[in-house]
């Protein structure tokens, strides 16, 4: 007998698979186009926080999710033998003019409570940073030491082959025996709009790219609303778009030019670098802009575990061992603004 069914076997649904077995659950994944075959399949990676102002409930679930993540994948590498890519190295950022720097030195003080001493949000000369600091017209940047970076497509293969050697089995078909968890990414979303009177979510299309370039052990950069992440198998990813209409979901085009161009005028470094893959993916949106978690609220017995959108891997840690709480053992831990009813 199985205890839990997850459908979806990206980011959200394999931790959520990963929590429950830990906890002696007997489990099994269930997606019928495979491990990371959506947007979780993705080469970016930006495991990225929230600025360190205005505290809400997400800003703390991610502090604690990314605190988090690196007992978790390390955990994960342990038992599958598999690299996850994570490294946290932290993230520049240039800042642009006089008052991108006086947002910038409140953001240190505030860091200093609301980071809980864990992380620093500090402000950086580009000159001592040297080739690798993105360019600045102020000449400083903002470097903070909470951001993190994943190989997205590594690290969900790492977490399948740590489930199955745990038992679970990951399959693209079978019956929903247990407790099901609905870990479906944006088609999930649409799914949950055609059973309302208004969307409760929709995909977003990002277009992403992937450099042969060696800075493994360099910061992940911010610059021109880009996230630039060198990973740890010497290559660096960047992107991307955020499209709300689309016609091919895995399509590139010159949009994703414009980011390559982007780029490399705010690091020179990429302009030589060759293009290894030109990547394109539908990320799941709720309509709360916040993770969708909680009881499935048109399915009976069932849970729904959603909406990862931008930040769905550094939340990842958190949200498998939330839904883990409120699937086996009805502890509802969840922040309100992430339950299903936010989105209807």
């Amino acid at each position: 007998m199985v205890d839990v069914t997850v459908m979806g076997a990206g980011a959200f649904g394999l931790s959520v698979a990963w929590a429950c077995a830990k906890r002696g659950a007997k489990v099994q994944v269930i997606d019928p186009i495979g491990v990371a075959a959506g947007s979780s399949g993705g080469i970016v990676g930006a495991l990225a926080p929230h600025t360190p102002e205005n505290w809400n409930p997400k800003k703390a679930f991610q502090l604690e999710s990314l605190l988090m993540a690196e007992a978790f994948w390390s955990e994960i590498e342990e038992v599958s033998g598999l690299p996850t890519g994570y490294g946290r190295l932290g993230r520049l950022q240039p800042i642009a003019d006089e008052r991108a720097m006086a947002l910038a030195l409140q953001r240190v003080e505030t860091s200093k409570t609301l980071w809980k001493g864990l992380a620093q949000w500090q402000i950086l000369s580009a000159e001592d940073v040297g080739s690798w600091a993105p360019q600045s017209p102020t000449g400083k940047l903002i470097h903070d030491t909470l951001s993190a970076r994943v190989h997205p497509r590594l690290a969900c293969h790492a977490l399948a082959k740590a489930l199955t050697a745990n038992g679970v089995s990951i399959s693209p078909s079978g019956r929903h025996e247990g407790m099901t968890v609905w870990a479906t990414g944006w088609e999930g979303l649409k799914e949950l709009s055609q059973h309302h009177h208004r969307m409760v979510g929709n995909g977003v299309k990002g277009q992403a790219a992937l450099f042969q370039l060696d800075r493994r052990n360099q910061p992940q950069l911010y610059a021109d609303a880009l996230h630039i992440i060198p990973h740890a198998d010497g290559t660096v990813a960047l992107g991307s778009t955020s499209e709300r209409e689309f016609d091919d979901p895995s399509y590139t085009d010159a949009q994703l030019d414009d980011v390559i161009e982007r780029a490399i005028k705010a690091m020179p470094a990429l302009a030589n670098a060759p293009v290894l893959e030109r990547w394109a993916g539908v990320r799941p949106r709720a309509r709360s802009r916040a993770p969708m978690l909680g009881v499935h609220p048109f399915r009976s017995g069932a849970f729904v575990a959603n909406g990862g959108f931008k930040i769905g891997f550094g939340m990842a840690p958190k949200v498998g061992e939330v839904m883990a709480d409120l699937v086996l053992e009805a502890k509802d831990g969840i922040p309100v603004d992430f339950k299903p009813q936010a989105s209807l």
